[in-house]
């Protein structure tokens, strides 16, 4: 959902500035405007954020000289760490007033790595696919994807990759997935900061380092839940990768079924569904999907059971889902 609990927004009727304090259902939530709580829906509100970089400003017009006017750097700022990143260009442009509105973002992959990498892209609002691309990027290079509406921006947009190496390794993981999803807050106060560094782009970090080859079946965690001072992100580093979609069909996970009862098929789905929890845990995946199929409803039955019992889960739904129907499970992660 666009909003939380506790967001301030604005009313776009009125100008006035409130708070969210409670959701009424998909469409409408209740907000508090000076002590006065009533409800709207949600498309006559919006972040104040946004207002504040795409109105201008209604300022005296000030005449524009040709020396003052801001050079556009042409490079891709790169990040002092080594890894790829998602960089992101605001374009301006100037209305009557000569003030600088956002008008769209520039979307550009960068790989300041050894290696060079197969990637696949999507961009999805509302776990609705807007966009795909299939490409490679090569070594300490940049690829410019695609360009985005600021306002589409708002809607905390999720960018997902799925890489692999162009060249083979038998120690590197065969693929792996990575992404981020930019909330609004964030967007702004990137933008700010880059304003005020007079830079012409600002990243965001998909991953440092191209994992591994998994060896062993299970992940053992243990080590996660002891006391101490155990640094999970460089924990994280070392395992193997998470998938935010787990096909949990039989023969995604096992090349022969000859001999086995349906409670060991059974036994080695779930184990399939803990080991990716578990990744998706350590890794702080915000969300993922189990694709357990419809059948019987078993193994869908068995899922949800477990997830009731687990720490860390937000929420979990089964409901139609346009690629997987109602063979699928969204769940939604808490840190």
């Amino acid at each position: 959902m666009k909003y939380e609990i506790g967001d301030k927004i604005i009313l776009l009727h009125s100008d006035e500035e409130g708070t969210v304090v409670e959701f009424i259902n998909d469409k409408m939530v209740m907000v508090n405007v000076e002590g006065v709580k009533f409800p709207v829906y949600m498309d006559q509100i919006d972040f104040p954020y946004f207002k504040i970089f795409s109105t201008a400003r209604k300022e005296e017009s000030k005449k524009l000289f040709v020396d003052d006017i801001r050079k556009e750097k042409q490079k891709v700022t790169l990040p002092s760490n080594e890894g790829v990143f998602l960089s992101f260009f605001p374009v301006f442009n100037k209305d009557v007033f000569n003030d600088d509105i956002v008008d769209k973002m520039k979307i550009f992959l960068v790989n300041s790595n050894a290696d060079n990498y197969n990637f696949i892209y999507n961009l999805n609002y509302a776990g609705e696919n807007k966009f795909s691309l299939k490409n490679t990027i090569r070594s300490a290079s940049d690829f410019y994807i695609h360009d985005i509406s600021f306002e589409d921006m708002s809607d905390n947009p999720k960018f997902s990759f799925e890489f692999s190496l162009v060249t083979s390794d038998k120690k590197k993981a065969d693929f792996f997935e990575a992404g981020l999803k930019v909330k609004a807050k964030q967007l702004f106060k990137k933008i700010e900061e880059s304003r005020i560094k007079n830079d012409a782009s600002f990243s965001f970090q998909v991953f440092k380092e191209y994992p591994e080859k998994l060896h062993e079946e299970r992940v053992d965690l243990s080590a996660l839940s002891k006391g101490g001072s155990y640094d999970i992100k460089k924990a994280s580093l070392h395992l193997p990768p998470p998938q935010s979609v787990v096909d949990l069909h039989f023969d995604k996970i096992a090349n022969d079924t000859n001999g086995l009862s349906s409670f060991q098929m059974l036994d080695m789905q779930l184990a399939t569904f803990e080991k990716y929890l578990d990744l998706a845990r350590a890794h702080r995946l915000p969300e993922m999907i189990v694709i357990h199929g419809i059948g019987e409803g078993r193994l869908r039955d068995e899922i949800h059971e477990r997830l009731r019992l687990s720490k860390g889960i937000k929420s979990f739904v089964n409901q139609f889902h346009h690629l997987y129907g109602f063979g699928a499970t969204e769940i939604y992660l808490s840190y």
